[in-house]
């Protein structure tokens, strides 16, 4: 479909809440998102000069056509939202986990002696689950601790098969497991007692399976059953210990969740700190690339969705580090979810503001640690390419500058940045043949002529040709040096670079006036910034230079006997005008004639002849 029937499309929806998926030419979903009102969220992507940034831009370049599902409430949109992040996995939305990352702990609770195990995702197979949790070694080890904390068994016997078959294992005797494998060992109804122990662990009811089993205690040491006393004493101390200490635990025995945000250019970041009456129980960091939409509050209510719609365990607070559109949408949700209600706030001071600093510094260190500078040199070069239209990143970008005093020693530089660094060697300055008053634009057109020129003609100086050119300056100067090329017969990318009031770098131009805004993107800001102040002053100091030489030089007119070609002879051999003046009439034979040699002796030593 073209952009006009795209916007058609979406003027003619309806305003109801609902999902869209937005499709390239294969079919393929390259981005879901959920609306209140579908019509006016998705004819924004459509509109002409809408303020969307890069990446936004990158993906509306790539929509052939959409669809749309309506649902009746706004909770709706965001469960089927998830779902379909989930099946589709869109280029450009946020993509929390994959499945292998993130395992569930599964229950097998037909069994008459269950065992939990590790999976790889939840499935209709009427076993229980519980997760997700963050990774697979730390829910191996989350099992493991569980099972020995209630003293269930971990090898690989089976029961009631091998009930009674062989000794006891070692977890027995250290007092790991109480020995279910024993004839004269727990029957299945302790067996099942402690499952559902186990269970109601996983299911964040921490502190009431420990209230009741301190209740139990209490009893038994009152019926003067010391040993059975003793044993929910060990029980209830390894349960203690658990939850202070194992990670995947930690998150569902917190009571509150505190979230961090990072939106880096190249990837994302969040925290997730879980806090059980006020102590830092363990914490979760994800890290995503970057996506199409990528405001933080955006991204933010990306991640606490995917995050928690899938899970079975809530924690009754949750601070975010900025307030969320459906924000109450959310917590209802959630409280309906959890079977208690959920709070969601955003801290303006005191601990819990504090708490919200911290997490955020774990998302940014985390981002910062494995984000290399070469990935976000690619990025930036990325985002300038998405900018200026091109079908992949500029790796090779030239920059043009015109720098002159009036009609006098006008002249023009030309560096070069690849992958983002400057490359010195392929710098260039022009000095401007053609004009006897400034003009910046047709110097301008001197200039690109000249280099594309020699381009052209296969000269080893000047054999690369850019990917984008950066023109100092803005509509006027990038349409004046597109002239220059369709002159020569050439189309290449070419972008204004436009300062501000205060001769600071603000924006990029087209030829056509339209003006491109770099200053969402800081790494891109800094690095056209760089540039424009490069090129700048590589011009200035060639055109000082330059002047300063003809300063001098202008010493030797009016000398009899010397004209342009001898003034060049005597530049050529002693460089500089003071050099001259301080040769002795031998010396300056060598350059020119004995003549002419003589006259210029004398005008620098008009006191002192030569003898």
């Amino acid at each position: 479909m073209t952009r006009d029937e795209l916007r058609e499309k979406a003027n003619d929806l309806p305003l109801v809440p609902g999902v869209y998926l937005m499709m390239d030419k294969t079919g393929k979903v390259i981005y879901v998102g959920k609306a209140k009102k579908l019509k006016n969220r998705v004819s924004q992507y459509f509109q002409s000069g809408a303020g969307h940034n890069a990446k936004t831009r990158a993906m509306v370049a790539q929509v052939d056509h959409f669809d749309t599902i309506f649902v009746s409430t706004e909770f709706e949109a965001l469960i089927l939202e998830n779902s379909l992040i989930k099946r589709h996995m869109p280029r450009y939305n946020i993509l929390l986990k994959d499945d292998k990352g993130y395992p569930f702990v599964r229950l097998d609770s037909k069994s008459s002696y269950p065992r939990f195990t590790l999976v790889n995702r939840a499935a209709d197979d009427g076993a229980r689950y519980f997760g997700p949790f963050g990774g697979r070694y730390e829910t191996r080890q989350a099992i493991d601790a569980v099972c020995s904390a209630l003293r269930l068994p971990t090898c690989s016997r089976r029961f009631p098969r091998d009930i009674g078959k062989d000794r006891p294992c070692l977890n027995h005797h250290i007092g790991r497991c109480d020995g279910f494998c024993r004839e004269d060992g727990p029957g299945p109804e302790e067996y099942r007692r402690r499952i559902q122990q186990a269970e109601r662990l996983f299911s964040g009811k921490f502190h009431q399976l420990t209230a009741e089993l301190q209740q139990e205690m209490e009893e038994a040491a009152a019926a003067l059953a010391f040993e059975k006393a003793a044993s929910l004493r060990d029980r209830i101390r390894a349960l203690s210990v658990l939850g202070k200490q194992q990670q995947v635990i930690a998150g569902v025995c917190a009571d509150t969740d505190v979230w961090g945000l990072f939106p880096g250019e190249v990837r994302c970041g969040c925290a997730v700190l879980h806090i059980q009456d006020g102590d830092l129980l363990g914490r979760e960091v994800k890290v995503f690339p970057a996506a199409a939409e990528e405001d933080a509050a955006s991204i933010l209510a990306s991640v606490l969705s995917q995050y928690y719609l899938d899970r079975g365990v809530l924690p009754a607070e949750i601070l975010l580090p900025l307030p969320l559109e459906e924000q109450d949408t959310f917590a209802a949700l959630l409280t309906e979810q959890a079977g208690h209600r959920v709070t969601v706030r955003v801290p303006q001071r005191g601990e819990r503001h504090d708490l919200l600093r911290m997490a955020e510094r774990n998302a940014r260190e985390e981002v910062e640690r494995i984000t290399s500078d070469a990935e976000r040199t690619d990025k930036t070069l990325e985002l300038l390419g998405q900018l200026a239209g091109l079908p992949r990143p500029p790796r090779r970008l030239e920059a043009y500058d015109i720098s002159n005093t009036g009609s006098a020693d006008m002249v023009a530089s030309m560096v070069v940045f690849h992958d983002g660094k400057p490359r010195k060697r392929d710098y260039r300055r022009f000095q401007i043949k053609t004009l006897e008053h400034p003009d910046d634009y047709a110097a301008m057109q001197e200039v690109l002529t000249r280099r594309f020129r020699r381009f052209l003609d296969g000269d080893e100086k000047f054999d690369t040709a850019p990917d984008l050119l950066l023109i100092d300056g803005g509509m006027t100067h990038a349409r004046a040096a597109e002239t220059a090329l369709a002159s020569l017969g050439l189309s290449l990318p070419i972008l204004g670079m436009v300062k501000d009031d205060r001769h600071r770098t603000r924006a990029l131009m087209t030829a056509e006036g339209q003006e491109l805004g770099i200053q969402q993107s800081p790494p891109l800001f800094a690095l056209i910034g760089q540039i424009q102040e490069e090129v700048h002053r590589f011009a200035i100091t060639y055109h000082r230079e330059k002047h300063r030489r003809s300063a001098f030089s202008s010493q030797l007119d009016h000398i009899p006997g010397v004209g342009d070609a001898r003034k060049k002879a005597l530049m050529r051999h002693f460089k500089t005008v003071r050099a001259i003046a301080a040769a002795s009439l031998e010396e300056l034979q060598l350059a020119i004639p004995p003549a002419a040699a003589q006259s210029v002796y004398n005008h620098f030593h008009k006191e002192t002849p030569a003898p």
